[in-house]
């Protein structure tokens, strides 16, 4: 665990947080007047994965799916059809 104080902290914030996203620190605690004040963690990231099309195939889209477009398109510029 490392320990700085509020203004060490301040004027190293982006390599503090370089640090901890390379893993070199696991966590840093940051003093206020000589007392522990805040701790910089590492967020917990989820598993990145696959995400764009992940539903292909799971459902169909009818060919009228586009019938209406006009009309909703009308709808939001707040035109009367």
């Amino acid at each position: 665990m490392h320990s700085v104080n509020m203004l060490q902290a301040k004027s190293s914030l982006s390599r503090l947080v370089d640090a901890i996203e390379r893993g070199q620190e696991r966590e840093i605690v940051i003093a206020r007047n000589g007392r522990p004040a805040a701790k910089l963690v590492p967020m917990e990231t989820s598993p990145g994965g696959k995400r764009i099309g992940v539903a292909k195939g799971k459902f169909d889209v009818p060919d009228s799916i586009d019938t209406h477009n006009a009309e909703v398109a009308r709808m939001f510029l707040g035109e009367q059809s």
